[in-house]
């Protein structure tokens, strides 16, 4: 394999953005990891399917080894996995937050960890994505998700401390929040209650989101930025 080539991982990458994600890095020529609790194997040579779940402990090192095993190099991560539970705040049990914070908060933190300790053991730097959601600026009586603020507004606190951390060694942090975009767990949107919530009156689209990404991986200036791919909703309505 050519050293030269750009290595990403991708997070939650079986379906939705994941998936979308794998494709558009490798359009851009990165060979890719990706990771998922499920995935079938991949008949790309510069794909790597690694079924792992983020939120068990070593899983962060575990999906590292892989990556520089097989292409000895790791430069992006994008957080892509993530849980949404949408219940009144008292409804929630210890189950739904130990799901929630194990995949939003103890996966990013085992797998970012892991990847930020490969991208120091060497020259060149990195950039990691955290997908994060617009109810933290943007709450909304309509969308009962504390859990979902909770741990994603870490998320984006974390972005911004690890952007600054990091800034001199050449290692870039950056977020996309979300509104709510179409994919397995919104497929239709029956009466526009979805679409409703964005100013701009549509839901968006994956390729909303994957554009957003690509445009962080390509602006090497721009870092601890979260960027709004919402429709407007962390503007206001």
């Amino acid at each position: 394999m050519d050293s030269t080539q750009k290595v990403a991982v991708i997070t939650g990458a079986s379906r939705g953005i994941g998936a979308a994600l794998v494709t558009a890095y490798r359009s851009l020529g990165y060979a890719v990891t990706a990771v998922a609790r499920s995935i079938p194997p991949s008949d790309d040579p510069d794909v790597l399917t690694h079924a792992d779940d983020v939120a068990s402990s070593g899983a962060g090192a575990r999906i590292a080894k892989a990556t520089t095993d097989r292409f000895g190099r790791l430069d992006t991560l994008v957080n892509c996995a993530g849980v949404f539970v949408a219940k009144p705040f008292t409804d929630y049990t210890d189950e739904d937050f130990s799901t929630v914070v194990g995949v939003n908060v103890r996966g990013f933190f085992e797998v970012t960890r892991s990847a930020v300790g490969v991208m120091l053991a060497r020259q060149g730097g990195g950039h990691v994505v955290n997908v994060s959601t617009s109810l933290v600026d943007n709450a909304d009586a309509r969308v009962t998700g504390a859990l979902a603020s909770l741990t994603k507004g870490g998320l984006n606190a974390v972005s911004k401390s690890l952007a600054i951390e990091y800034a001199k060694r050449d290692i870039r942090v950056n977020a996309v929040s979300l509104g709510v975009i179409q994919t397995s767990m919104h497929p239709t949107d029956p009466g526009g209650v979805q679409a409703a919530l964005h100013p701009v009156g549509r839901m968006g689209q994956v390729d909303d989101v994957v554009r957003a990404i690509l445009y962080l991986e390509q602006a090497p200036f721009v870092t601890g930025e979260i960027a709004h791919v919402d429709g407007g909703q962390s503007a206001g309505h």
